[in-house]
């Protein structure tokens, strides 16, 4: 089926396509917005958490100051709340429990002990010091390889090991074995700290006259931890109310049920007066959650010529100590296996992977969510194999990229590729960063000793993951038809509602943009309400690039039902029959003249007594859900290059120069998408060069502040240059496909393989993030001591 084109009328700019200033921004930038902590409720008190200094221990006991004891809720609290539960349907996946507060063991640093509640977070704060812990420490999980290992100390003793799932596929495997060119790399990604500009936080409080729990809380998905909170309260669905203001920022850190969202609950709904929390800077840090840990064993097999015959990889992931709700601590090692192959077309693969628990916070999908840890290990391999073959990069993707004519395409792990020319982004990104000139400068040499490096990379995105996809993985957000009300209101304005939320997607303007194509109502004054399970309908949330086309192909439904109801009361009013109005610039327009959407409104709204009988009862309203024609997911792709300059003698690197060629379909506001990029392309740099979360063997996190967590800012993320395609899906509304996590995905394998290039006369090659500046000066003084050239094979010296 061919995607349902725009329409020409483009005049006033606002529709779909247009570059619309951002809604949004008028509050936001005036320090007008709402979060959470701008929440201020009568008799509010602040709540602080005893937390666990230990990464693993027994608990012996928490003990309480008689004096505190009312204001200071432990586990013994607790009995009538259920843990925390998050399953999958895989086969193989292990559960685990992870109690609201800790009570027989702790098995990260940052665990829930205690909740302390005072007039302020200062107070709240000494109580927690009056607090005393009697914990028995244990032999703390910390290396997920080593995790692996029989003997290890387990975090779950009823599993009988540390992995939660293990996946395997293998896909004409052994026919790749006798491949004349074959590569080996051990390559791995750092554990990251999600960092929004807001961290997580909690309002609750209990509504007497409604019997109603109302929880503010900065969350992603508002429906999902509505569901959630009632399974762990034992109450009904309609008894909790989920209100998610202004959010600074998700990344999915904002994406799970917390223990502190149930804490707060529980409390408000005993004590009388609201409660909050807000988290700090070092609570985040060291307690919340982390991603991208990742490691791969990898081997590529591939002709002379660098045509690509398999792959074969074994991948780990850290999951930490407990699965998260409601992803599962699997999503992350179990989609390696299925999006590995990239954009890439071969015959045999084999892959195996685990979901390994350690003494850490638990990990989450972080912006890009597996891609980009997959893309850097498939991109430096393919460089790998390139320089093997003796030929540049960007030739040996060519031979291997999946070509426009194949597509509709279905690649070794039967992912559906729906549209897209990956060959062509690739070379308009070469033209762009002219590589002829590059390499006459590498071989003149620089002025200041520095070496100089271009680097590739591509990926696909499977945005917009549908029912199909997510029913396989069996956990408790699967998603459905996504639905959107659609409402005039009566002076002729629209209001929208949608189960989606924003935090930063811009969907207050790029929403309106989609009914306004429909129409013709000014995005001024069109309304979104969202973020409000009161209000809104059910929805899995904003996850996965998916709320453009889910939730955008629902108001385009949506609008078009209203379009077609204000049509019949604007054809009684036009003295016409249906079949001659048309719906124009919003305006009913017919054989004799027209009538304004405003004119139409007013009438079902003011003046009933002019209506027919008859009149569709469902006035200017309407309610719809909506899918895709198939429901396998959008895929949108992007190539990236890199130019760096790397000091041989300080280890910095540089960004000289950074190209994208992005594919999103039809892009309702480029303006929006290219935000989008460029927040992307600054985290991708954060993962290529700066962001570590390290742990000593004690579980202990490393860094608890910023002057230890290293993060790039305005002078470490170069303006890109970026090229938009827009090569329509076939499936979805308008051809529009997902784009929010892409600028992510690419920038470390990019950089990665500049560096690369550029140190490749001494010998060296990196394979781990972040290529800090030691790492950088260890390998090159490995390589110049004699050292065999830094992970050039199967036993190659690591980095």
């Amino acid at each position: 089926m061919a995607a349902q084109g725009v329409t020409d009328r483009k005049a006033d700019g606002q529709g779909v396509g247009a570059s619309l200033l951002r809604k949004e921004d008028d509050r936001l930038l005036r320090g007008r917005g709402q979060f959470v902590a701008d929440i201020r409720l009568p008799g509010m008190k602040d709540v602080a958490f005893a937390r666990s200094p230990l990464a693993h221990a027994r608990v012996n006991g928490v003990r309480v100051p008689e004096a505190l004891r009312d204001r200071v809720v432990i586990a013994e609290d607790l009995k009538d709340v259920k843990p925390i539960r998050a399953v999958s349907g895989l086969a193989g996946f292990k559960p685990s429990d992870q109690p609201v507060l800790a009570f027989e063991k702790v098995r990260q640093v940052g665990e829930l002990l205690a909740m302390c509640v005072a007039d302020t977070r200062a107070e709240a704060e000494d109580m927690v010091e009056a607090v005393e812990l009697d914990l028995e420490e244990l032999p703390a999980v910390h290396d997920m390889l080593a995790a692996r290992k029989p003997g290890s100390a387990l975090l779950h003793e009823e599993w009988g090991d540390n992995v939660f799932l293990e996946t395997f596929v293998d896909v004409n495997f052994e026919a790749a074995l006798d491949a004349p060119i074959k590569v080996t790399r051990e390559i791995s990604t750092a554990r990251q700290s999600m960092a929004p500009m807001e961290g997580r936080g909690t309002v609750a409080v209990w509504d007497n006259r409604m019997e109603q729990l109302v929880l503010y809380t900065g969350s992603q998905m508002p429906h999902i931890v509505r569901t959630g909170l009632a399974e762990c309260l034992g109450l009904g669905q309609h008894q909790i109310r989920i209100v998610s203001p202004d959010v600074g920022g998700g990344f999915g850190y904002k994406g799970i049920l917390l223990p502190e969202d149930i804490c707060l609950s529980w409390y408000a709904m005993r004590c009388g007066h609201p409660v909050r929390w807000i988290e700090d800077r070092r609570e985040h840090l060291t307690a919340g959650a982390n991603c991208r840990e990742h490691h791969y064993i990898i081997t590529g097999y591939a002709d002379r010529d660098g045509r690509l015959l398999g792959i074969d990889c074994e991948a780990t992931v850290d999951s930490g100590a407990y699965s998260s709700y409601p992803f599962s601590a699997c999503l992350e090692a179990a989609q390696v296996a299925s999006i590995l192959p990239g954009p890439y077309d071969f015959p045999s693969y084999r892959c195996r992977t685990w979901s390994v628990a350690t003494n850490k916070c638990p990990i989450l999908p972080y912006r890009g969510v597996a891609r980009t840890g997959v893309c850097y290990a498939m991109e430096l391999v393919m460089d790998a194999i390139a320089r093997e073959a003796g030929l540049e990069p960007h030739e040996v993707r060519l031979k291997n990229l999946v070509r426009p004519e194949q597509m509709p395409f279905d690649n070794i792990t039967k992912k559906h590729f729906d549209s897209g020319d990956y060959p062509e982004a690739l070379r308009r990104a070469m033209a762009a960063v002219d590589l002829p000139a590059i390499r006459a400068r590498q071989e003149a040499g620089e002025p200041d000793g520095r070496l100089i490096g271009v680097g590739h990379a591509i990926y696909c995105e499977q945005g917009a993951h549908g029912t199909s996809v997510y029913a396989g993985w069996g956990i408790p957000m699967v998603p459905g038809h996504e639905q959107a009300t659609a409402r005039m209101t009566p002076d002729g304005g629209l209001e929208l509602r949608v189960g989606v939320h924003s935090h930063g997607q811009s969907m207050e303007t790029t929403l309106p943009q989609i009914a306004h194509e429909i129409l013709g109502i000014d995005v001024a004054r069109i309304k979104l309400v969202h973020g409000d399970t009161e209000y809104t309908p059910y929805s899995t949330g904003s996850w996965g690039s998916r709320c453009a086309v889910m939730a955008g192909g629902a108001v385009a439904t949506a609008s078009r039902e209203i379009a077609k109801l204000a049509k019949g009361i604007g054809a009684h009013l036009l003295q016409a029959k249906p079949d001659q109005v048309d719906l124009v610039d919003g305006r009913v327009v017919g054989p004799s003249g027209s009538v304004s959407l405003a004119e139409i409104a007013h009438t079902w709204y003011r003046l009933p007594q002019n209506l027919p009988e008859g009149v569709d009862p469902r006035g200017l309203e309407a309610t719809i859900g909506h899918k895709p024609v198939r429901d396998s997911g959008t895929f949108s792709y992007a190539a990236h290059v890199a130019v760096v300059a790397v000091d041989p003698e300080m280890g910095d690197i540089e960004i000289l120069d950074y190209i994208i060629v992005e594919d999103g379909g039809k892009l309702i506001n480029p303006m929006v998408v290219d935000g989008q990029i460029y927040g992307g392309l600054a985290q991708g740099i954060g993962t290529a060069l700066y962001e570590e979360m390290n742990f000593d063997a004690s579980g202990q996190p490393l860094a608890s502040t910023f002057a230890d967590y290293l993060l790039p800012g305005p002078t470490e993320v170069p303006a890109p240059r970026l090229d938009h395609m827009e090569t329509l899906a076939p499936y979805t509304e308008f051809g529009v496909k997902g784009i929010g996590e892409g600028g992510a995905i690419a920038p470390p394998a990019a950089i990665g393989n500049a560096v690369n290039d550029a140190l490749k006369g001494l010998g060296v090659e990196l394979t781990q993030t972040p290529m800090t500046p030691r790492r950088v000066l260890e390998a090159i003084g490995k390589a110049s001591n004699g050292a065999a050239s830094v992970n050039a094979g199967a036993q190659g010296e690591l980095v």
